[in-house]
Parts: structure tokens; C-alpha cells; sequence
């Protein structure tokens, strides 16, 4: 208990107030989520935000983004320049006010005739939070025939806002260098740039936006640069997203409406592929958790095809009498794009939409278009259903084979696969599944582990390539069903519940050579495919076990890299820098360690590397599966053309 001196000395005088922008550079992540290459990289989104938010009003047509050799940024966009006029109650200059103002902009005035109806940005902090994470801004803006230019350093102003001459164009230029001071990464890439820009572009139709790297490259090669452009927006965008699979039918269809509650548009297509490919977007922000639009569009989706089934009579010669959810998006290719004045967010990232409203809107503009459409193009709906019903047929097989994994199931009947060794622990906060490549592997983990929280499930093999694999398929594999089995939270968008994890760490544990890289891409694409939910919660791991032992004498150290590995024997050679005595050994497979050596370097919490798998990007990381896992062989061969130059160590 604090002493009555201690309770007396708490007043006023010590409450602290950030002023301005002291409070971004005191908590950046609160303003941009993170100070590592994530955040970063957010400063570039809330400039190009501005700048998007100018093309949805209808006055600007092109953004361009530059990163120049210092890894500082220039966006340069055509709209209508930022106004430099004096506030009327800030008694500052426009400029001033939105570059130092948290939450200061036109996307705040709400009523009938503000500056903008919507706008993009999660947050809504705007240029104002890259001002203060910056070692340097400077804006320049033309408007009214003039050229206006201000600059500052880390959000304190250093130039006054002044004449540098004229413009015929309007428009407003924004560059800045992210402070060392603050970020962990100060390097920008490229594609990480790239994807996103070009999100914008497919979701803001015949808006044009480029990017350009300054930056020099080893070939010494002109600035890289790539132009965005899309005239048929989202039509283009799930061509984008299909890819190589072949579509069910050749048109792409595409919904487009006005409504009070928002603006709504969509574009969908159907594939013989066996995933669902769904993307949602609030005022072009990635709703990665879903939200009403989402269940909107779900519910529409599922009885309009319902619908025209019935009238059809194609269920007779189905010899069904309904369609679920998981049946009529099957193969579907999807995004939805919908305008909100006032977007609720939440969720664990704040990305899913909880305006109940926009559900309604959804629902019954999508229910409207699409009995439209099918009616229209009977050819259309026949092969949507006939594809559904196959899914149908196969659901039934996957249920039967589902009612076998919930016998088994630990949450049923106490029964864990046999080849699990648990953890004495039933609290899932501190529980860790290591799913280990084979049974030499997985022998030594079960011997080294801390039975207390560590479980073991070894693998036998390679598991079943899940994106070229109906449900079904996927549920009569044997090591697949082992793992559901122990993770206890379900299978499938009824059944699955993150709430039954058992494990909240989920650790893919493989060896270090080709076949344990398939094995942990195999494993990654069934939690992608199949167990989404796992990877958004952070329960998904990758183990690091470490590449080499080196000794000399009594000595050793592990290294788990090829340069630390250099180091440490470079510290372990003599004085005349000759490396006598120092063995070093190359591990490949986890089995080639002892119980002990495998606790030392990769199961002990206090000394071991775990990298936690993220989706910061779920459009990027759905193509990138799709490529590289799916049944065409042209994608993965042209993506072996051109990244075979960055490969180090050929392992053949």
C-alpha cells in the first residue's frame, strides 16, 4: 500500500500531456500498428490514402509513388491540392493544420457537402503521423496558379508555408524520409509496395498509379518502375486473382449499386478449382476478419442459386433438395467492395465490418442483380449448380469421413490419434503442438520435450497437397485427420471453432533440406486452405533448428546461418588465423540430434527461434498458393525463371 506522503505528492503537476504530435513519437504503434517493416510501409499507405481519397471525390485521376536512393518516398498526385487558406478557428494555414493536426482533414466533415463522402485509411490519422515518424517532410502544393511549399523535421516545422512560383495543374506532392530514431527497418520493398498500389488500382477503376524504384541494383539496370491501370476495376481484378485455373464460364460477372446505407460493388467468378477465393474491401481498406458485407453477400449468394435451382429443376436430377454455403462457393473467385460513410470496425485486427446495416444492403442488392443475371444466362447458372451439386455429393462423403475424425476426436471421447504423445496440461494458453517430419525426428522431440506443455505428433511422410484436393479427399488422409484430430477446433466454416484449439502454438518442426521445405509449404498450404482462422489468431509457428555444430575442443556453439557459422570460427581460430582443431558438423535432419541437442537449440522457450507465420497480405499469399501449389505446371516453371538467380544453396 502506498504511504500517505506517496498519496499526497499525486497531483496535477504530474499528469503528463503530450502536445501535437509528441504523442505519435512516444506510441507509434498505437497510430501504425508496428515500428518494423509493417509500419513502414503504412506511411506510404496514408499518403497514397490522401491521394485515392481525391480520386473518389473526383479530382484526381493519377497518384505517382517514387522511392528515391536514401530510401526516402515522393507520392505526387493530381487532385486538387491541399488548401493553404487560414483555418478559421486554428488561425493556421491548411497545410500546416493537416500535417501537424492529428485526425485534421476533410474526410472528418460529415454533413452534405463536405470535402468527401467516404474515405480509405484504417485509422484516419493521416499525413500528419508519417510528419511525425519522419526525419524529414516537405510538401508541395499547387493550387490557385501558385506552387506553395512547406517543410518540417520529425513533425516540428522548419520552413513557413511560402510562394515558390506558378502551376497551371493543381495537385499536391508529399515526400519524406522515415526516421532512424523510430523504425526498426528503414528499407522499403518494392513488392510489398507493389501489391498494394496495385489493390487500389483494381479497386478504384481507371485511377492510374505508379511506382518507381530509384534505388541502384547489383546489374546496374534503369530504375525499375510499374504503372497500374485498370479500366474494368474489380472485373480485372478476379481475373487477377483467378489466375490459371480454368473458368466455369467466360464472363466475369459484375454488380454494381447505390445505396443510402452504402456504395456497393462486386465482381464473381466461378472456376474448376475446389477453393473459395473471397475478398473484402471498406472504403479500399482489406477487411481481412470479413464483416457484414461478407455475410451479407453469403446469404444472398446461397439462396438466389437455391432459388434458381428449384425453378430449373435441376435438383431432381441432382436427387437433392438443397445447396449449402460451402457448396454454391466452391471454386468461387470473389471480391466485394463496398463505400461506408461511417465504417464500425472491429474484430482482433479491426478489420471486420460491424455496421449491421450494410448486411441488409448487401443481401438484397446481390439477391436482386444475381436471379437477374442467372435468368438471363441460363448456361451460366446450369454449370454453377451442376459444379455445386458435385460439391454436395462430396460434402456428404467428407461428413462420413468428418464422423470418423470426431470419433477419434479428443473434445468426444478422450481419444487422441495414437502416434500423439500430449502434454499433461489442458490450458490450450500454454500448450505447444510440434508437428515433427518423421518418426526418427519425432522420437527425439518426445524424449527431449517438456511433457508439461509440449505434445508431439510426428508425420509419416509427405501430407496430401490440399489445393489440388476436393474436401473430401482431404479428409481421408490418414496424417491430415491426424492432425485435426489433435488440434481439437474442427474442420470446415460449420465446424470449425477457435475457441477448441488445444494448442495455442502450433510448431511445424521439419529438417533442413528440400523434403522437409515441401513438407513445411505442404503443411502451410492445408492451415492456409483449410484452417485459416489458426494462422489470424497467431497460433501457427515455423521451428528453427539450427544448420551446424561447431566445436573445438570443448567448445561449441550452434549457427544457424551460413554467416554465423563464418563468425564463430573466425572466433575460434588462433592467432595465426589458421582454423586447426575446429570441427564443424552440417545438420540435415532433425533425427541426426539427441534428445538433449533438440531441446537445447529448438524446443526450450528461453534459447530457441520460432518464427510466427503472419497474412499481411491475403490476396498476394491466395495467388502465391495458387501458383506454386496449384495443377498448372507454366506458373511454377516462370516462377523459377525468375527468382533462380537469388538461390544460394541448391540443395539437388
Amino acid at each position: 500500500m502506498a504511504s500517505p506522503t506517496a498519496a499526497r505528492e499525486y497531483n496535477a503537476g504530474q499528469i503528463q500531456v503530450l502536445k501535437g504530435l509528441e504523442a505519435v513519437r512516444k506510441r507509434p504503434g498505437m497510430y501504425i500498428g508496428s515500428t518494423s517493416a509493417r509500419g513502414l510501409h503504412h506511411l506510404v499507405y496514408e499518403v497514397v490514402d490522401n491521394s485515392i481519397d481525391e480520386a473518389l471525390a473526383g479530382f484526381a485521376d493519377h497518384v505517382d509513388v517514387t522511392i528515391h536512393p536514401d530510401n526516402s518516398i515522393t507520392v505526387v498526385d493530381n487532385g486538387r491540392g491541399i488548401p493553404v487558406d487560414i483555418h478559421p478557428t486554428e488561425k493556421i494555414s491548411g497545410v500546416e493544420l493537416a500535417l501537424t493536426a492529428l485526425h485534421a482533414g476533410g474526410k472528418f466533415e460529415n454533413q452534405e457537402g463536405g470535402s468527401y463522402k467516404v474515405s480509405g485509411g484504417l485509422h484516419g490519422v493521416g499525413v500528419s503521423v508519417v510528419n511525425a515518424l519522419s526525419e524529414w517532410t516537405r510538401v508541395t502544393v499547387r493550387r490557385g496558379g501558385k506552387v506553395h511549399e512547406m517543410a518540417f523535421s520529425r513533425g516540428d516545422k522548419t520552413q513557413e508555408l511560402s510562394v515558390t512560383g506558378t502551376s497551371k495543374v493543381t495537385g499536391t506532392t508529399v515526400s519524406f524520409k522515415p526516421d532512424g530514431q523510430i523504425f526498426e527497418e528503414l528499407t522499403f520493398s518494392f513488392e510489398t509496395l507493389s501489391n498494394r498500389l496495385r489493390e487500389l488500382a483494381f479497386l478504384n477503376k481507371g485511377v492510374r498509379i505508379s511506382l518507381t524504384d530509384e534505388r541502384p541494383t547489383s546489374e546496374g539496370a534503369e530504375a525499375k518502375r510499374d504503372d497500374y491501370h485498370y479500366e474494368g476495376g474489380l472485373r480485372e481484378f478476379v481475373e487477377h486473382l483467378r489466375g490459371n485455373r480454368k473458368p466455369l464460364h467466360p464472363e466475369v460477372v459484375y454488380i454494381e449499386a447505390s445505396r443510402p446505407e452504402a456504395e456497393i460493388e462486386l465482381a464473381m467468378q466461378y472456376d474448376d478449382g475446389y477453393n473459395e477465393n473471397t475478398f473484402t474491401f471498406v472504403n479500399n481498406i482489406n477487411t481481412h476478419e470479413g464483416g457484414t458485407h461478407l455475410t451479407g453477400f453469403k446469404s444472398a449468394l446461397t439462396r438466389s442459386i437455391n432459388d434458381y435451382a428449384r425453378k430449373s429443376g435441376l435438383f431432381k436430377k441432382g436427387g437433392l433438395e438443397s445447396l449449402s454455403g460451402d457448396d454454391v462457393r466452391e471454386g468461387l473467385t470473389c471480391v466485394i467492395s463496398v463505400k461506408v460513410r461511417e465504417p464500425q470496425f472491429e474484430g482482433q485486427t479491426k478489420t471486420k465490418l460491424g455496421n449491421s446495416e450494410v448486411k441488409g444492403a448487401v443481401e438484397s442488392v446481390v439477391a436482386e442483380k444475381l436471379s437477374e443475371y442467372l435468368e438471363e444466362r441460363p448456361g451460366v447458372g446450369r454449370a454453377v449448380i451442376e459444379k455445386a451439386i458435385q460439391a454436395a455429393r462430396a460434402r456428404e462423403a467428407a461428413r462420413k469421413a468428418r464422423d470418423l475424425t470426431r470419433k477419434k476426436s479428443a473434445l468426444e471421447t478422450g481419444v487422441l490419434p495414437g502416434k500423439l504423445a500430449d502434454c499433461s496440461s489442458s490450458n490450450p494458453e500454454i500448450g505447444e503442438l510440434y508437428i515433427v517430419e518423421g518418426d526418427s525426428a519425432g522420437g527425439s522431440a518426445k524424449q527431449g520435450r517438456k511433457r508439461e506443455f509440449q505434445a508431439i505428433l510426428p508425420l509419416k511422410g509427405k501430407i496430401l497437397n490440399v489445393e489440388r484436393a476436393r474436401f473430401d479427399k482431404v479428409l481421408s488422409n490418414e496424417e491430415i485427420r491426424a492432425i485435426i484430430t489433435a488440434i481439437g477446433s474442427g474442420i470446415g466454416e460449420d465446424e470449425f471453432d477457435l475457441k477448441n484449439a488445444r494448442y495455442h502454438k502450433i510448431i511445424i518442426m521439419t529438417d533442413a533440406d528440400v523434403d522437409g521445405s515441401h513438407i513445411r509449404t505442404l503443411l502451410l498450404t492445408f492451415f492456409f486452405r483449410q484452417m485459416r482462422q489458426l494462422i489470424d489468431a497467431g497460433f501457427v509457428y515455423i521451428a528453427q533448428p539450427p544448420l551446424y555444430l561447431v566445436k573445438k575442443g570443448k567448445q561449441e556453439q550452434y549457427a544457424y546461418s551460413d554467416a554465423e557459422r563464418d563468425e564463430i570460427i573466425g572466433r575460434y581460430k588462433g592467432g595465426d588465423g589458421e582454423a586447426k582443431g575446429v570441427h564443424v558438423q552440417r545438420y540435415k535432419g532433425l533425427g541426426e540430434m539427441n534428445p538433449e541437442q533438440l531441446w537445447k537449440t529448438t524446443m526450450d522457450p528461453e534459447t530457441r527461434t520460432l518464427l510466427q507465420v503472419e497474412m499481411e497480405d491475403a490476396v498476394q499469399a491466395d495467388s502465391v498458393f495458387s501458383r506454386l501449389m496449384g495443377e498448372e505446371v507454366e506458373p511454377r516453371r516462370k516462377f523459377i525463371e525468375e527468382n533462380a538467380r537469388y538461390v544460394k544453396n541448391l540443395d539437388v
